[in-house]
């Protein structure tokens, strides 16, 4: 199944999708397109935000877009890592049976699920500007990150097999 149809059908059946995605993502690289894609999917749904704010304050948007890309390519695919290290940690003191990679896959693959809703809340705020709107679907996205990260660790914690 394409990655795309497998993003959609993780908000109908997210055990079922990323069990699948689990036993198919089998080497680290796999897992780092993952995360990568993410990451730059959410970084492109910041350019109508830092769009919106360049205009509004007279900034320059380069150096904003600069700041944003830094972060989410280069800063958050570190930090990604270093939470699912933590993540795996944690369930292996609470009895989880799952390997690293397990574990880094639940959080990168929650990211790339909960993007296009982090890409509508870009667009929102760079539309609509700050407001109960993109509160609300900020809400909503951060939401859809959590209950899928959660579930997938959860998952992938509960495998009695290990996966690489």
């Amino acid at each position: 199944m394409s990655v795309a149809r497998d993003i959609l059908a993780a908000y109908g059946a997210p055990r079922r999708v990323f069990r699948r995605r689990l036993a198919a993502t089998g080497t680290e690289g796999q897992a780092l397109v993952i995360l990568m894609t993410a990451c730059l999917l959410i970084f492109v749904a910041q350019a109508p935000v830092l769009q919106r704010q360049a205009i509004e304050t007279g900034e320059e948007l380069n150096p904003l877009l600069g700041g944003a890309l830094f972060a989410w390519l280069f800063i958050m695919p570190l930090a990604a890592y270093a939470f699912s290290w933590i993540s795996h940690l944690i369930a292996r003191v609470l009895g989880g049976q799952g390997a690293p990679i397990a574990s880094r896959l639940a959080l990168f693959w929650a990211l790339l699920v909960a993007a296009p809703l982090w890409m509508l809340n870009g667009l929102t705020r760079g539309f609509m500007g700050e407001g109960i709107e993109a509160n609300t679907v900020g809400a909503i996205a951060l939401a859809a990150f959590v209950i899928h990260w959660g579930v997938n660790l959860w998952t992938a914690q509960a495998r009695t097999e290990a996966v690489a």
